[in-house]
């Protein structure tokens, strides 16, 4: 048996290290290899790395026969560029038969990807966004701290890569809450793309790790027994403890040792041949090649992205009354508190738990801080690092929200959450003080271009609810929902958005429905098709137009992304539509629903009314006003659309 499972035995036998050092040289080779016969790669940081790697997957909790066990170490992988060194450690700990990265390292449908993927079983983080591993793998621990499952969590990253600030705020958040099962590695080979990292940016690595109050060590990162040795009382500290090893980048091959070139470069056919005989290895080329050209490549695990299916009950929601003027915001955190207070003590249902940036009286998430504090996280002004997080917890079974602003939990963090989506994370994101609404804080503030940057992001669902019984309903949706999702609101009080009969049209027995459109006012005349709160402000304009004789309808798209192509088409046959957002109209939800006429080879007159130039401060009616968002303007442009 080997002697370092789970860290459990004092040291490592001398016939495990052995075996070690003897997996590490062979896996040198799989790079070389897999990096010459893709003719690109990153060989030089897998073979630094090379001892680290195989002394986690195989000391760790970790199992090759049941990849997803409950229960298991997380070792996340922040340099992802160095797969190739991952890929070739996996195979040999038998995760999947290594011949099969070997043959097929960046080939098209082939689970090894250039930069590490969960496709790839034993990965459990798609990486190589630098900067943002140590941040998931701080989720990954305090997801495992609100499940109650005390594994432990590894992360291994490289030197060049610690000049990103979003290590630094990733850090902070793990010192503050103590993750002592959290272990990091810092892969010290003193190298980056164009050379010596204190040439490129010159920076204490090992001072930064201390002053953010980790345990900070110094080691051997091509000694297995030291390396053991280390891990192993990191995993009895009294806090996070980063192991700064240090290695020589192209370990295993003199002709590549120190050379900054082979960060990110392959072999030629005859350096990759010669190689293999300085390792004392076989050399197999030919033969891989022929794999590569005559059998096709697959991803062999199609459980790659499960995430365990939500059990979590909504609550019922609440009505606001006609007489009633609040912000939806207000509506956001009273569901949320309902939904906290439903499911606290319900031993099978899914965890919650709730993200925020310095914000929360703003972002109205106290309640929920009170009902479950500790499935509160206070983490700062340190958006880029929350982001992360939040999606992270999401793959362990966790129901997140992350609260913020929406300058800066959407324009800020879109990097963050480009790779949460790709990582399939059901994270929600909620984003108040959006769009002109925001009103005197002025155009840096003003977030009007979520639409256009969520359409990017494949998978994601948008939710810009009208008014607060529409948000109330929205919000116990999303609380269920397997999606990443983003629900977007301003700040301003508003009142409640009323049906012809004077009751509220999204309250009672309404039910949201993602990707339904919502007829607030039949019309045969035009059509005005409204996304968020300025549905009241379309209602006053369709009021002011029947009286002039013109009968618009009101259409409420709260679901941008997953249009309504029923409700667009039956506008359209007005033969005249106006849309109408706080948002820019070269990529909203006017743009949207040309698209979807064009599609529909209808035709139809269109006017795009929205933000065509960015704000000043000032009142949010005001601006609604020079824009013609307000009702006046969006009357008038309903006329001039029937001239």
């Amino acid at each position: 048996m080997f002697s370092g499972r789970n860290f459990e035995a004092p040291e490592l036998a001398g016939a495990d290290i052995s075996a070690l050092r003897e997996t590490a040289r062979v896996a040198r080779g799989d790079v070389l290899k897999m990096t010459t016969l893709a003719t690109c790669g990153h060989p030089g940081g897998s073979m630094s790395s090379m001892e680290m790697y195989l002394l986690l997957w195989s000391c760790a909790n970790v199992n090759p026969k049941d990849p997803w066990m409950q229960g298991r170490d997380r070792i996340v992988v922040s340099h992802g560029h160095t797969s190739p060194g991952v890929y070739a450690v996996l195979g040999r700990r038998g995760f999947f038969p290594v011949e099969q990265a070997v043959a097929h390292f960046r080939q098209m449908s082939s689970a090894f990807a250039g930069h590490v993927e969960r496709c790839a079983p034993g990965v459990e983080w798609d990486s190589g966004n630098l900067g943002q591993g140590l941040s998931a793998a701080v989720g990954f621990a305090l997801a495992g701290r609100v499940k109650k499952q005390p594994y432990r969590v590894f992360c291994l990253m490289g030197d060049g890569e610690q000049q990103k600030g979003q290590i630094s705020e990733a850090r902070r958040t793990a010192g503050k809450f103590g993750l002592r099962s959290l272990v990091a590695y810092v892969d010290l080979n003193g190298l980056q793309i164009n050379g010596e990292t204190k040439k490129v940016m010159p920076q204490n690595i090992a001072e930064g790790w201390d002053a953010d109050g980790w345990h900070v060590v110094d080691v051997d990162g091509h000694d297995f027994q030291a390396l053991y040795k280390a891990t192993r009382a990191a995993l009895a500290a009294d806090k996070p403890t980063v192991l700064i090893a240090h290695t020589v980048m192209g370990k295993g091959v003199p002709s590549m040792e120190n050379d900054a070139h082979w960060h990110g470069a392959a072999l030629s056919e005859d350096q990759c041949r010669a190689a293999l005989k300085e390792l004392g290895l076989a050399d197999d080329l030919d033969e891989f090649k022929k794999r590569r050209t005559g059998e096709k490549a697959t991803t062999p695990w199609e459980q790659a992205y499960h995430i365990p299916p939500v059990h979590i009950a909504t609550g019922t929601p609440r009505t606001y009354g006609p007489d009633v003027k609040t912000d939806n915001r207000s509506a956001w955190g009273a569901a949320l508190a309902d939904v906290a207070n439903a499911n606290k003590d319900a031993a099978d249902a899914t965890p919650i738990a709730v993200l925020d940036c310095d914000l929360l009286p703003s972002v109205k998430t106290g309640d929920f801080a009170k009902a479950m504090p500790g499935n509160f996280f206070q983490i700062g002004i340190q958006e880029h690092n929350t982001a992360t997080i939040s999606g992270a917890m999401s793959v362990c079974g966790v129901q997140t929200f992350f609260a913020d602003f929406g300058v800066f939990g959407i324009d800020e963090t879109y990097n963050q959450h480009r790779l949460s989506i790709l990582n399939h994370t059901r994270q929600k994101i909620v984003c108040t003080h959006c769009g002109l609404d925001v009103g005197e804080d002025g155009k840096t503030h003003q977030c009007v271009d979520y639409v256009g940057l969520f359409r990017n992001l494949l998978g994601t669902e948008l939710i810009v609810p009208a008014d607060p019984n529409q948000t109330d309903r929205a919000t116990r949706y999303i609380a269920q929902s397997g999606a990443m999702s983003l629900m977007v609101m301003g700040r301003s009080k508003m009142p409640m958005v009323l049906a012809g009969d004077g009751t509220p049209f999204f309250g009672g027995a309404y039910t949201f429905r993602y990707g339904k459109a919502d007829t607030v006012r039949p019309g045969a005349d035009a059509a005005i098709i409204v996304m968020g709160s300025l549905c009241n402000n379309a209602v006053k304009a369709h009021e002011t137009l029947k009286k002039e004789g013109i009968n618009a309808a009101v259409i409420h798209i709260s679901s941008p992304l997953k249009p309504d192509v029923d409700a667009i088409r039956l506008a359209a046959a007005t033969g005249r539509i106006v849309t109408v957002e706080d948002h820019v109209v070269t990529s909203g939800l006017g743009s949207i629903v040309a698209e979807v006429i064009a599609e529909l080879g209808v035709t139809c007159k269109l006017t795009k009314l929205g933000v065509t130039h960015y704000g000043s401060s000032g009142k949010p009616d005001e601006l609604y006003a020079e824009y013609g968002l307000d009702a006046a303007g969006i009357a008038q442009a309903v006329k001039k659309t029937m001239e």
